[in-house]
Order: C-alpha cells, then structure tokens, then sequence
C-alpha cells in the first residue's frame, strides 16, 4: 500500500513538473543574465502596450479590440514577470547599492504594469516608461549608455 501511494505521489509530481511552463531566467545559479537585455525587453512591452492603448481607443470592432485588450494584458504581465522573477527574486540583494530604492521602483514597475491592464490611459504607460528608466539608472549606474 505504501509502495502504491508513494508511486501515485512521483506521478502526480512528475505530471505537475511536466506541464509546469518556468519563464524566468533561471532561478539556478547558473550565472548567466543579461540585465541590459531585461530592461529593454520591458521597455518593448511599453511601446507595445501603449500601442494597444490607442487602437482599443480606436473603436474598432469588438473581435480586433478584445484582441488588443488580451495583447495589452500578455505585455504587462510580461513586465511584471521580469520585475519579480528575474529583479526580485534574483538580481536586486540586500547591501547592495541603491536597495532600497530598487526595491520602491520595482514595486511601483508593478503596480503601473497593474494599472496599465486595467485602462487605456496612456498616462500610466508613460509613467511605467519613466520607471524603468529610472530603475536602469540606479541598478546600472548612472554611467551605463543606451
């Protein structure tokens, strides 16, 4: 019976590990980031969301605007991913310089990214947009070029 049962356990486990989709790079210590790269992948999503933003605004017709709105939502939740899982949980450590800052700018990235899905106010992209800039400064130093 308990051969059973922990033979059923390695299953549903494996089966769970199967299907689970990881996005981050990587929560093993492998060593490996490119943090330039991050912060112009979340700028992207920026562009990318405003974009959708103004085409929901459009008017078009509803099957074109619920794919804008499902696009808007896709690029925020990106950024979002980048700010906790790669940001957060991997690169920004406490004593480092600028912690505590990194870590308001990371929360405010996230609650714009936040406000980004839930309107079309461009308002809040231009903001997310000055956050991440902002973020790059501080985490990279003010010396880093674009």
């Amino acid at each position: 019976m308990k051969k059973t049962a922990r033979y059923l356990t390695i299953m549903v486990l494996f089966a769970v590990a199967a299907t689970t989709t990881v996005k981050a790079h990587c929560q093993i210590p492998c060593g490996i980031y490119d943090d330039p790269m991050r912060f112009h992948m979340m700028e992207e999503h920026v562009t990318t969301i405003t974009k959708s933003m103004v085409q929901i605004e459009a008017g078009l017709d509803q099957n074109q605007t619920v794919r804008w709105v499902m696009n808007k939502e896709k690029h925020a939740d990106e950024i979002i991913e980048i700010a906790c899982n790669y940001f957060l949980a991997q690169r920004i450590k406490p004593g480092m310089d600028h912690y505590e800052e990194n870590l308001k700018t990371l929360h405010e990235i996230i609650i714009y990214s936040m406000k980004c899905k839930q309107t079309t106010d461009v308002a809040n992209t231009k903001k997310l947009g000055e956050l991440i800039h902002s973020l790059e400064h501080t985490y990279l130093g003010e010396t880093h070029e674009h």
